[in-house]
């Protein structure tokens, strides 16, 4: 459980402000089909965590001890870093054939390659050693965060001060590196 909740709340701070974000408010206000996009993003983050997860789950398995800790510890705190710098807008978007669904599930893999919820959830998956509860936790955080910009973006984009989200996740994965890296939990 503890895999799950910590997941969940990882992801749902990193990714507001992320460019998934605008990538979802842009696909909402360009097909006017919330759900549409709302099912495609489930499904694109499911299949790029459950790949990111099986991968982190992986490397847990295979690097054991302090080394898997010191690795862990120092990931985490360089996401906190990662969390600072803002995303350039994507213009990913901007083209594209067929239905809402269709272009939300391609352009919500593709972006999240590399991504920082991505590596995220290696390393949670490294971490915790519980593909499921990760897999499933980084894509509720997901979907927390990315759900509500599908059907309200505009308005929460005003109101929003993504700077203080940013050093709020930025401060989210510090706790968590320092917490590997100090042994707390390990």
């Amino acid at each position: 459980m503890l895999a799950f909740l910590v997941s969940t709340g990882t992801v749902a701070v990193a990714e507001i402000g992320d460019k998934t974000q605008l990538l979802t408010l842009l696909l909402a206000a360009r097909f006017g089909r919330p759900w549409a996009v709302v099912a495609g993003i489930l499904l694109a983050t499911l299949a790029n965590h459950a790949l990111a997860g099986a991968i982190g789950q992986w490397l847990g398995e295979l690097l054991q001890g302090p080394p898997l800790r010191w690795i862990l510890g120092g990931s985490f705190v360089v996401m906190a870093l990662w969390a600072l710098i803002p995303d350039k807008e994507s213009d990913t978007a901007a083209g594209g054939w067929g239905g809402a669904f269709l272009v939300a599930l391609v352009s919500f893999f593709l972006v999240e390659m590399g991504d920082k919820t991505q590596v995220a959830t290696v390393l949670l998956a490294a971490r915790y050693q519980a593909l499921v509860a990760v897999v499933l936790g980084t894509t509720l955080g997901m979907m927390i965060a990315n759900v509500p910009v599908a059907f309200f973006g505009q308005a929460i984009a005003a109101r929003v001060p993504v700077k203080a989200v940013r050093i709020a996740a930025a401060l989210l994965f510090a706790v968590l590196g320092l917490a590997v890296l100090a042994g707390l939990g390990w």
